[in-house]
């Protein structure tokens, strides 16, 4: 009998189209002899709790039906157990959330089917993760895709309130707060580099689009053992509007006021009296002062073979 797969479903992703196409994806996992059990997150990091019983179970194959927030705590729910035999455990993605940007870089189609045919052909990719260890309140925190401090933290905080406009969130969200957002003094150390400076933010990449499908980091590669770092001292309101195709396409990489950079650990010492934000994968983790570093091939996730 085929391994037993275990499927976790965020019914609230893509503003609840996840549980709108439960009974359709379940149907075409039935049809494609999938051999699976399922369940449903009831709160925000249910997945964590049924990730531990189905590894202390002995299932290493992961479906995640949701978006990125999903993902992101089903690597955390992993990572967090740090399981003997991690190197064996599998996760495929079917994408149904608002921005779906982990799965842009892997080309994974948002077309059900399809989505489960990829995963029925379980090709993998062992990919880097990055790891944050947050001063505040000494918490852990994995991260599969992009890591963020300043002005995307204050966006991430406050864009759930755009959910509804799907991958226009994040840019409605930054449109409307670049202008009143206070940026912090920060001292960014990696390498033999030390930045200490009033920023607006920086960005920790691993993988290629954030955001909706924005490519803030130039060299994003999620294999290299390397985090592409981008650092924004400033960028006003009209500078935004006038390379928001740069946004989507990663020109604004070359941008005058944006510093790219790759290194393996950082540390960032956060100078400032007011609250600074912390994402990881769109998700507010925390503020304040962190350390970050990369995991190299930390995860075996399933995608298309190209």
């Amino acid at each position: 009998m085929d391994e037993k797969w275990f499927v976790i479903i965020n019914p609230t992703s893509g503003n609840g189209a996840a549980k709108k196409k439960w009974i359709t994806i379940y149907n075409e996992l039935i049809k494609q002899k999938f051999n699976f059990d399922f369940s449903l997150t009831e709160y925000k990091k249910h997945s964590v709790t049924l990730i531990e019983k189905a590894i202390k179970q002995g299932i290493t194959k992961f479906i995640c039906v949701g978006g990125d927030g999903t993902l992101h705590n089903m690597v955390n729910g992993i990572l967090s157990l740090n399981p003997v035999n991690i190197s064996a455990i599998k996760i495929g993605i079917i994408p149904v959330g608002t921005g779906n940007d982990w799965v842009k870089t892997y080309k994974i189609s948002k077309n059900l089917k399809k989505a489960i045919q990829i995963i029925k052909a379980e090709f993998t990719i062992k990919q880097d993760i990055g790891k944050l260890l947050i001063n505040e309140n000494n918490s852990t925190i994995y991260f599969n895709n992009l890591a963020g401090i300043g002005f995307d933290g204050y966006v991430v905080n406050k864009v759930h309130k755009f959910k509804y406009l799907g991958f226009l969130a994040y840019l409605t969200g930054a449109l409307l707060s670049i202008a009143s957002y206070n940026k912090s003094a920060l001292k960014i150390s990696f390498n033999n580099t030390e930045i200490r400076e009033k920023t607006l933010m920086l960005l920790i990449g691993i993988c290629k689009y954030s955001g909706g499908g924005m490519q803030l980091t130039k060299n994003a590669n999620p294999t290299d053992g390397l985090f592409d770092i981008s650092h924004i001292n400033k960028i006003g309101l009209f500078t935004l509007l006038g390379n928001i195709g740069g946004l989507f396409n990663g020109k604004i990489t070359n941008h005058k006021l944006v510093t790219n950079y790759k290194t393996s650990k950082l540390n960032i010492k956060d100078l400032d009296t007011h609250i600074t934000y912390i994402q990881a994968d769109g998700e507010l983790v925390g503020s304040g002062s962190f350390e970050a570093e990369i995991i190299p091939t930390a995860l075996n996730f399933i995608v298309p073979k190209f």
